[in-house]
């Protein structure tokens, strides 16, 4: 728990208990919010649509680690198979293609435990890219995808 706080904390520019704040929100509460919006906007898409061949190279390299992780550490039932739908869902959500429901709709089968456990992973995917800037741009839009799927992950525990 306290390393996905962190997580959080370092790459949204955020205190340890804002992003517990807005993690015990509703999931349409914070995706209405001024905060995500804000967060959403200061993205630097230009930056992020110019270097997705270096996100596509690291997420072609890393991703496929990770989903054996997934699967094999955390028991994650239902893992893709290759790493395109990850690249290919980035590149439709920056060119406003892709909704952030969809994104939510798409992980709610992960259980809310292995979807904590593995944003702190899935972020540092990027810590090999040497490029200061594009690294910590690339880090903070994942972050702040991740952020909304923990928080309906919550929302769906709290329900349960």
């Amino acid at each position: 728990m306290q390393s996905l706080l962190l997580t959080f904390a370092q790459h949204l520019d955020s205190s340890q208990s804002e992003i517990e704040s807005i993690l015990s929100k509703p999931l349409k509460e914070v995706i209405d919010s001024p905060t995500l919006k804000q967060k959403l906007n200061s993205l630097d898409v230009n930056l992020l649509q110019e270097t997705l061949p270096t996100a596509g190279a690291v997420l072609a390299q890393e991703l496929p680690p990770f989903y054996n992780w997934l699967k094999n550490e955390l028991k994650v039932k239902r893992v893709p198979d290759s790493p395109e739908h990850a690249t290919k869902w980035v590149i439709d959500f920056l060119n406003h293609q892709e909704s952030l429901m969809h994104l939510v709709n798409l992980h709610r089968p992960v259980p809310h435990a292995a979807m904590e456990a593995s944003v702190p992973r899935l972020v540092g995917l990027f810590d090999g890219v040497e490029d200061a800037k594009i690294r910590s741009e690339w880090q903070k839009a994942i972050a702040t995808l991740c952020l909304i799927l923990v928080v309906d992950a919550r929302e769906q525990d709290r329900s349960a």
